[in-house]
């Protein structure tokens, strides 16, 4: 009998097009991506500690608000770069991560109503926003398929 092998290679070959080339240039446009939020990163360090130093002298509370946030962003850029890390590694991106860089994102901008003036309607659709995500984001680890792209 005659074995059925699965054809890996597209019905076209143009050079252009040629799908080893393409995963190439994209693992080098995403490692250059994580290059430079790694160093958006390294900034938001910097300011971080600037803030904290202007904290001691100019008054705690000034200061705390721009603390929180750049904490915040930086929390969200490293769920960013584990969802970049997945798609090099796996070649897929999984919900999760997705969810979980929305979950961050959220909740920074509900602490960031603690500073401005918000009515409590959007402070509760907030919260049900976040409630929702919660619920996916549990759903998605219990349901989610195995790693090894089954």
């Amino acid at each position: 009998m005659n074995n059925s092998i699965t054809q890996t290679t597209p019905a076209y070959k143009t050079f252009i097009l040629n799908h080893e080339w393409h995963s190439y240039v994209i693992g080098f446009f995403v490692g250059a991506f994580m290059i430079v939020i790694y160093l958006w990163m390294i900034a938001g360090l910097i300011s971080l500690l600037i803030h904290l130093y202007h904290s001691f002298f100019d008054g705690w509370s000034h200061s705390a608000e721009y603390m929180i946030k750049d904490v915040l962003v930086i929390l969200a850029l490293l769920e960013f770069i584990r969802i970049l890390q997945s798609y090099l590694i796996l070649g897929r991106v999984r919900v999760t991560f997705i969810i979980d860089v929305a979950l961050v994102v959220l909740i920074g901008e509900l602490i960031g109503f603690w500073y401005r003036k918000v009515n409590m309607p959007e402070v509760f659709l907030g919260i049900c926003v976040i409630s929702v995500l919660i619920a996916l984001r549990t759903i998605t680890a219990k349901f989610s398929p195995a790693c090894d792209g089954s």
